[in-house]
């Protein structure tokens, strides 16, 4: 047995330290320099993005099974993974993040609702939803007041900065994030609204709910864009020792 993994989530980094220790051979695939700084060390990688057909070429090195533990928001990579595996012929299992959606607090479909709800809410706003989808978020009279927390990546500053917000908003940070860290940066920028996806719990979800319950601020949440199917972390631990030992 010889698995690719596409990574991205603590989840795929803890199921590729499991590997390590188990000592499955494996390859993790993930987009960036920074992303395979994050792995346990020594794991072998592949840096870099890739289509369906680059991603069918990378399977048909000798791998027998795909794992894709990509973000659940990461939809067009998932779709790209599904698309690849079939036409190589190998099994592919979606590593599913749990969802540990929070009652009481406001949920939009996606992010452009977000922008438009909060434009008609008072005070100000922490961003926890990454760098990519900001634009969303630069609207004159609103971007003003939000805070994005993006990694602390030259591309991630440079976006912000392209989309006009204020340098003093930005926090360069990386997680994870206790909810003691949450809340004092809630506190710090006088936040009234913390934004965030139902990222799940290797998400830091939980850790942003009650930091903001305990600040007192709203919690307005990104729903995933669809329901998947796919086993948890410790399902794909035991197929793959039911793999090995055939």
């Amino acid at each position: 047995m010889k698995v690719l993994l596409f990574g991205g989530t603590g989840e795929g980094r803890a199921l590729a330290e499991w590997m390590g220790e188990e000592g499955i051979p494996f390859t993790v695939c993930v987009a960036t320099e920074y992303g395979e700084a994050l792995l346990p060390e020594g794991t072998k990688a592949h840096v870099g993005r890739l289509d369906a057909a680059a991603m069918e070429e990378l399977m048909a090195g000798g791998h027998t099974l795909v794992v894709d533990a990509t973000h659940p928001y990461a939809v067009e990579v998932t779709e790209n993974i599904r698309t690849a595996s079939e036409r190589a012929g190998l099994p592919c299992l979606r590593l599913l993040r749990q969802s540990d959606g929070e009652d009481g607090c406001r949920k939009v479909p996606d992010m452009a609702a977000a922008a438009e709800l909060l434009e008609g809410l008072p005070g100000n706003v922490l961003l926890t939803t990454g760098s990519k989808e900001l634009d969303h978020f630069a609207r004159p009279g609103l971007r003003e007041r939000c805070f994005p927390r993006v990694l602390p990546m030259a591309a991630s500053l440079e976006r912000c900065l392209a989309l006009g917000f204020p340098p003093k908003n930005i926090i360069c940070m990386q997680g994870p994030f206790t909810k003691e860290m949450n809340a004092a940066t809630l506190r710090q920028f006088h936040i009234r609204t913390l934004v965030t996806k139902d990222t799940g719990g290797y998400g830091g979800f939980r850790a942003k709910a009650e930091a903001a319950h305990e600040a007192g601020c709203a919690l307005l949440v990104v729903e995933r864009p669809r329901t998947e199917t796919g086993f948890t972390l410790e399902e794909i631990q035991r197929r793959l020792l039911e793999e090995g030992r055939t």
